[in-house]
């Protein structure tokens, strides 16, 4: 009898190792996966130049999926990052068209993605409104804002310089790229090495035992809304520069890719775990997915429709790991 439990526990031990390896390693096989797919339909894919332009173009969604990270790990949500991205990018358009100079217009609208960050948190902590309804409300708000800065006509003639950040080069590098990559480094000690940044854990994880732990679970939460709220700004910055317009329509939509990517990269959507290196994995994972159904010839009726599927998928496979805990 002995062999016969010997091998038993063998099984087990292996069965295991195997989701202990599948745990940690899921996005990265799925990115694997998909890398191999778009390969075999494409030799071009596997180019560093293509690598290179999937940075510039994921670099808008990847800058407000970091604050979206932000957001989620303290079991808060932010629906309004699409419209604070266009507002953002019409406040620097107008000024920079008015004669402004870059600093003061960039300032000024980051200080605008802020102030708006900063009105959802306090009246999801302050008043105690749903994350969800408030930041539902500020989608609507800041769209609104957007077109009436202009009365809904785009921004053109920006200055040749503001250009440089969405669509110039370091070397062979795109700047937009280096700076959601920069963003991301931050982002990353910030959360791992900070005190402030190890509370978000504990208020996403349990926010009553966070506050009777001394945290305090009000203020960071204004201020996780009003990070989400700037770097959302700074995507909008990014965006009017790379296309060289203020366009007040730009972004619709882009709330629900960011919380895709987040989702993506494993963090929890009710708060307590993840990270910001997942979310920039979840960005690129999207972001092959895309391309290969670019490479499909797929409408983009039905790469929404595939994309919803593939994030269903992924919510449930994220949910099927956790409950082998």
């Amino acid at each position: 009898m002995q062999p016969a439990v010997d091998s038993k526990q063998s099984e087990v031990k292996q069965s295991s190792k195997f989701w202990d390896v599948f745990k940690r390693y899921n996005l990265l096989i799925l990115i694997l996966l998909f890398v191999a797919l778009a390969a075999s339909l494409s030799p071009k894919f596997l180019t560093v130049q293509n690598f290179l332009n999937l940075l510039q173009q994921s670099s808008v969604i990847g800058i407000v999926s970091i604050g979206m990270t932000f957001v989620i790990i303290v079991a808060g949500i932010d629906l309004g990052v699409g419209s604070v991205v266009a507002f953002a990018g019409m406040i620097a358009a107008v000024l920079l068209a008015g004669g402004h100079g870059l600093v003061i217009s960039i300032g000024v609208a980051l200080l605008a993605g802020m102030a708006l960050g900063s009105i959802n948190g306090f009246l999801t902590t302050k008043a105690k409104v749903p994350a969800f309804i408030v930041t539902l409300a500020m989608m609507v708000a800041a769209r609104g804002l957007a077109l009436l800065v202009t009365d809904g006509r785009p921004v053109f003639n920006l200055p040749a310089a503001f250009n440089w950040l969405g669509a110039g080069f370091i070397g062979p590098f795109p700047v937009s790229g280096l700076l959601w990559l920069l963003i991301t480094l931050i982002a990353v000690l910030v959360l791992t090495y900070t005190t402030f940044g190890r509370s978000l854990y504990a208020i996403g994880g349990n926010a009553e035992s966070a506050r009777l732990s001394g945290i305090r679970v009000e203020r960071n939460i204004i201020i996780v809304f009003a990070i989400s709220g700037m770097l959302s700004a700074l995507a909008g910055v990014v965006l009017a520069s790379w296309l060289t317009v203020g366009q007040p329509t730009a972004a619709k939509g882009l709330e629900l890719d960011a919380i895709a990517a987040v989702v993506l990269g494993g963090t929890n959507l009710f708060g307590g775990s993840g990270g910001v290196l997942g979310t920039f994995g979840g960005v690129w994972l999207m972001a092959i997915i895309t391309n290969i159904f670019n490479l499909l010839g797929l409408s983009s009726y039905y790469q929404m429709i595939f994309m919803g599927l593939i994030i269903v998928a992924a919510l449930i496979l994220n949910q099927f790991v956790a409950n082998r805990d």
